[in-house]
């Protein structure tokens, strides 16, 4: 370590460990290690150790406790020399007497080397660029030697400049630090002489030229990144004046906070920072021999205010693996290697202005043994700080592109529903699907594939694929806004439902088998939505009606070679569209419209409305009164001609 503090982590139970930290000498006969006990404390000279427990992680932190400053006079409690420590640490882990784990520190840490005295009276003076040249022989590249065609090293001797005194560099790189510009009269050096030289040139001495900067006083502009680049910030700075939407969130090691993501590619990214108020929902595959381990959990969090705040952590365990395993590669026998692993985690960010106030996570674990493969899955969601009963009351009360619909059972004891639409997994069966919320301003479409045997019975398919589909929709009603009331039946709309092909309705196929007619497979969602207004600039989104309809297909059985198998697929699909109502309806063309192209001024070069625009008050370029000069002067002009070429004035001229 080079710091004054130093991290580690201890990955397992803590639980009746106990931790010491031992200075480590060296043995002056064997120049070996001393090894240490378990009878340590955590302290020992200038040095502490504090341990933050953990379920399955605990974080070891090693401070030095001493001053790093350089000893001035008659000084103590100080670094006598540049390097300050020089030292051996061991961090041990013990259960009683039996050591666990074993942490070795060497520790060479150097003073501060801030400057506090004075500054010496010798020092060298930069002079100023705009009067005089920084560098009077840009040539003299070696400190000691003569450099080769520089003739205006100081160093070289009369007898080496013979050697080269003809081939000097010339120019600003050769000494020449203020040659005459071209603009000066009395240069004649410029190739190409325009026509005005030296009609209009600068008559100045040599003291005032370009070279120095004196004729302009530019100020230094930071150059833009190209739009196709990506600034990557190593080390980022802690947001002391609250977050932002998209800002990164920062631990109290000045590092961004991470959890497991999905990158464009689709693969997931385990360091992956987490931007303020931006919600997530992914899943990732992972196997026993590839699972990594997440940040730790006892690491605290920015608030935006340079404040720090612990997470809330709360541990479950899985009973169900069956909707976490999604595929098995052989059957693991009772002795496979297995472990316990974090299966999904929850984290909800409470949030009031730009400051994080509460962060509450909840981890799922679970065994994975060799051979299975999982699919973990984390979440983020932001909420206000009045929020109450887990209802969302956010400023912006309108629906936001990419935020789950809010559905309702408004007539039931519970309201809380949910607006769907599959998830597959696996080889995309029905059986093994999952679902997923219907998110605002996204259309989708999704599905998953029914098996279907030859003597299936026609009503019985009807009934079961109705059935699949509306568990989809476990919902009566949509919120108009994000932040709907459950209590106001006026924030929410009827979702209006044209039902399928109705089961009991007799439909005589014959003795065919393997042939199904009218077989409601396909889900069809409408949400027609408006913007409403705007609250500080933002738009606000309302639902206007929820329609829910069904498209029937034909299912008939598809035979392999020779009609061996005795199963069939039927692909059910839910689709979602959202269609945008406009504020106000477009003016209906009639049948005789007329296209008055002649006097539009964005399809004709010719504009005749703006002719008189340079005398109107919306004309800027000059002031109006030299505008309505000019007017009445061309007025009078033309004015005038119209009269000396009328012929009676010809006549009244003679």
């Amino acid at each position: 370590m080079s710091g004054s503090r130093v991290n580690s982590f201890f990955y397992g139970n803590s639980s009746g460990v106990s931790f010491s930290i031992i200075l480590s000498p060296v043995d002056e006969d064997t120049g070996k290690l001393q090894l240490g006990n378990c009878s340590g404390s955590k302290r020992v000279g200038d040095w502490n150790l504090d341990v933050t427990p953990g379920m399955n992680i605990s974080r070891v932190t090693v401070t030095l406790t001493r001053n790093l400053e350089l000893c001035l006079p008659n000084a103590t409690e100080c670094c006598p020399s540049p390097l300050c420590v020089l030292e051996t640490l061991q961090v041990l882990a013990c259960r009683g007497s039996v050591m666990l784990a074993q942490l070795l520190i060497q520790a060479e840490i150097f003073a501060n080397s801030s400057f506090t005295g004075n500054v010496s009276e010798n020092a060298t003076l930069i002079p100023n660029q705009a009067f005089q040249p920084l560098g009077s022989c840009p040539c003299n590249l070696t400190a000691g030697a003569c450099d080769v065609r520089c003739c205006c090293d100081l160093e070289c001797t009369p007898d080496l400049q013979q050697l080269f005194n003809g081939s000097c560099f010339t120019g600003v790189f050769g000494g020449d630090v203020n040659p005459p510009f071209d603009q000066l009269c009395s240069s004649q050096s410029m190739e190409f002489t325009p026509e005005w030289f030296p009609f209009l040139c600068v008559q100045s001495s040599l003291d005032n030229t370009p070279f120095l900067g004196y004729f302009y006083h530019g100020s230094v502009s930071t150059p833009k990144v190209p739009a196709f680049t990506i600034s990557l910030q190593t080390s980022p700075e802690g947001p002391f004046t609250g977050y932002s939407q998209g800002d990164p969130i920062i631990t109290e090691e000045n590092e961004y906070f991470t959890i497991p993501q999905q990158s464009l590619a689709g693969q997931c990214v385990s360091n992956a920072p987490v931007a303020f108020l931006q919600d997530f929902d992914i899943r990732c595959l992972t196997s026993l021999g590839s699972y990594k381990e997440g940040l730790p959990h006892p690491v605290r969090i920015n608030t935006g205010t340079a404040d720090f705040i612990q997470q809330n952590v709360i541990y479950r365990t899985i009973t169900d693996r069956s909707k976490f395993i999604t595929e098995s590669e052989s059957l693991h026998p009772a002795e496979a290697l297995c472990q316990n692993v974090t299966f999904a985690e929850h984290y909800k960010f409470i949030c009031k202005d730009k400051n994080i106030e509460q962060v509450n996570v909840t981890v799922f674990l679970g065994s994975l043994c060799d051979g299975e493969i999982l699919t973990q899955r984390f979440t983020v969601e932001f909420l206000s700080l009045r929020s109450t009963d887990g209802e969302e009351l956010l400023e912006n009360p309108g629906y936001q592109v990419g935020k789950p619909v809010r559905a309702a059972n408004i007539n039931a004891s519970d309201p809380l529903g949910a607006l769907n639409i599959w998830q597959p997994a696996g080889r995309g069966l029905c059986a093994s699907a999952t679902h997923r919320p219907v998110l605002f301003g996204v259309d989708s479409h999704s599905g998953c594939i029914l098996e279907v045997g030859i003597n299936e019975d026609c009503s019985l398919l009807r009934g079961n694929v109705t059935e699949k589909l509306n568990s989809l929709i476990q919902a009566t009603h949509i919120a108009k806004r994000d932040n709907s009331s459950y209590s106001d039946p006026n924030d929410w709309v009827d979702i209006i439902r044209l039902d399928p092909f109705s089961s009991d309705t007799n439909v005589s196929t014959g003795n065919l088998k393997g042939f199904c007619p009218d077989i409601p497979a396909n889900l069809n969602i409408q949400i027609m939505f408006a913007e409403v207004g705007a609250v500080q600039g933002i738009p606000q989104q309302q639902i206007l009606a929820v329609q829910i309809s069904f498209s029937t297909v034909v299912w008939q059985f598809q035979c392999g070679l020779g009609c061996a198998n005795s199963l069939s697929f039927l692909p059910i699909t839910a689709s979602v569209q959202f269609i945008e109502v406009p504020a106000q309806p477009p003016i209906p063309r009639t049948r005789y419209h007329r296209i008055y192209a002649e006097f539009d001024c964005n399809q004709n070069d010719v504009c005749w409305p703006q002719l008189f625009y340079p005398l109107t008050r919306f004309y800027t370029g000059e002031p109006y009164s030299q505008c309505l000069a000019k007017g009445l002067l061309l007025a009078f002009l033309a004015l005038l001609a119209a009269i000396v070429s009328n012929p009676w004035f010809s006549k009244l001229w003679k």
